[in-house]
């Protein structure tokens, strides 16, 4: 595209994950980029300010009056934010993140020719997947674009990068693309040549009424795949194993089970690594060592490894690579020691099998501390439909601390279900729940006991709980 200098973009709502990854991407690609959100300290505020873009703490239609094209989000109202609005009544060209994603992967603005699309998705591990994979074909030299959900990734220069090479890697969401006005999964927008299912359950029960609704959006994302395309999917989860049957690819599957293409054969926990072994159709594949704890991590890294093989990279160089990945933002992420001695890690986790199996990752790396989890429920909707099994998610802590629930601006707050409720049913199992009603009460209760270099403190959600680490710090 010619004179990209006069194609500013404009990004409404950019502090969200997946906003800032792309507008990063864009600004990369040579386009001026503007943005606007909330005056609101966000993880992405970095990641904005490290790219020189600018960001208004507002939304008012001025913003947009340079404007060749608006990126618009689910939050903030979607198509009925005044920027939006004023964008349309204006000629303006007016796209949600979702699709922008999928132009882009198909080479509008940005390429002269679609990209070699490679989509990530799933309800648990799309993020670590993608990023995981991002950094070995950077390693590789192979200079991807990539769009990740996160906002700080140690083994890459950022969350969305504007690469030279053939590869479009994404991860891909079935949340809608605008609740109100566009009901399309997000992942749909997507025409990946590669596509990666992690896992499939129900997550989002304020658009998905029940898991059969869930299934049938990824039944559909795995029919758009090429026939000349590959689907990647782990075998052990039996939801994603009933939707292969719409592919028109050829399908590798992955996971523990016997049954697999691959199988993980052998998994070994030792602190922040992990060793496992694997067996390719039916050949021995031999080690991999990744940089992250848990089982749940090799699951994500076998992936990684099934689709460079299919692309024709070497395993050996695959290993090595998938080496240099050492975790992102709020994935387990280590904060700092308090004053007491006591690690401080923070952990995105809000669906009750995250949090099972982020706990039991934990568990393994410190089998003879204490771990205190402060976990702040995320969304009135999944806290209320997935309740009785939030009861029984937390067995690797030995004590848990439950914040208010961080509603989302997308719903109206119940009675119906809370906190306390949660924490009275919890009561019933678990040894030690307490209940803070803000982050300032929950490092009280931390303050009452006496804390050492044996103690292990995970915040833990996927609202704002992480703006208790400064309060920690003291403790």
């Amino acid at each position: 595209m010619k004179n990209k200098d006069d194609f500013t973009i404009h990004f409404v709502g950019i502090k969200g994950v997946g906003m800032t990854a792309l507008a990063l991407l864009v600004r990369e690609a040579g386009f001026p980029v503007t943005g606007s959100d909330t005056p609101e300290t966000f993880i992405t505020d970095d990641a904005l300010k490290k790219a020189s873009i600018v960001c208004f703490d507002s939304f008012t239609e001025d913003h947009v009056k340079k404007a060749k094209l608006v990126i618009t989000t689910g939050a903030h109202g979607g198509f009925s934010n005044p920027e939006a609005v004023a964008a349309k009544a204006n000629g303006i060209t007016v796209w949600t993140q979702g699709e922008a994603v999928g132009r882009f992967m198909d080479g509008t603005l940005i390429a002269s020719s679609p990209y070699v699309g490679i989509s990530i998705t799933g309800t648990h591990g799309k993020t670590t997947t993608t990023a995981m994979l991002a950094t070995v074909f950077s390693h590789l030299k192979l200079d991807p674009c990539y769009v990740i959900g996160t906002s700080s990734i140690p083994s890459l220069p950022g969350p969305g990068k504007f690469g030279k090479g053939k590869y479009f890697i994404a991860e891909a969401d079935e949340y809608f693309a605008e609740p109100q006005s566009d009901k399309t999964a997000k992942m749909l927008y997507q025409h990946p040549k590669i596509a990666i299912i992690t896992s499939i359950e129900l997550d989002h029960p304020d658009i998905y009424p029940d898991l059969a609704s869930v299934v049938d959006v990824f039944a559909d994302f795995v029919g758009s795949i090429p026939s000349d395309g590959v689907l990647i999917a782990c075998g052990d989860d039996e939801n994603v194993r009933s939707v292969l049957t719409r592919a028109s690819c050829p399908v590798k599957t992955y996971g523990f089970s016997p049954r697999n293409d691959f199988v993980i054969t052998r998994v070994f926990v030792s602190g922040r690594q992990t060793f496992f072994w694997i067996k390719g159709m039916g050949t021995d594949l031999g080690e991999i060592r990744i940089n992250v704890s848990g089982e749940h991590n090799s699951l994500n890294a076998l992936a990684c490894v099934v689709a460079g093989l299919e692309l024709g990279l070497d395993l050996a160089h695959i290993k090595t690579a998938i080496s240099t990945y050492k975790g992102s933002k709020r994935r387990m992420e280590f904060i700092r020691e308090t004053k007491s001695g006591a690690k401080l890690y923070d952990d995105y986790a809000h669906h009750p099998s995250e949090i099972i199996a982020t706990l039991k990752a934990f568990r393994q790396m410190f089998p003879r501390d204490r771990i205190t989890c402060i976990f702040q429920p995320h969304t009135y909707s999944r806290t209320q439909k997935l309740f009785d099994h939030f009861i029984h998610s937390f067995a690797n802590a030995d004590r848990v601390i439950l914040l208010d629930i961080f509603a989302s601006a997308r719903e109206t707050k119940t009675d119906d279900v809370s906190t306390l409720h949660l924490k009275q049913a919890m009561e019933r199992t678990h040894k030690s729940v307490e209940y803070a009603k803000s982050i300032e009460d929950a490092k009280v209760l931390l303050s009452q006991d006496i804390l050492s270099d044996r103690d292990i403190v995970i915040t833990m959600g996927a609202g704002d709980v992480y703006r208790i680490h400064d309060l920690l710090k003291t403790i």
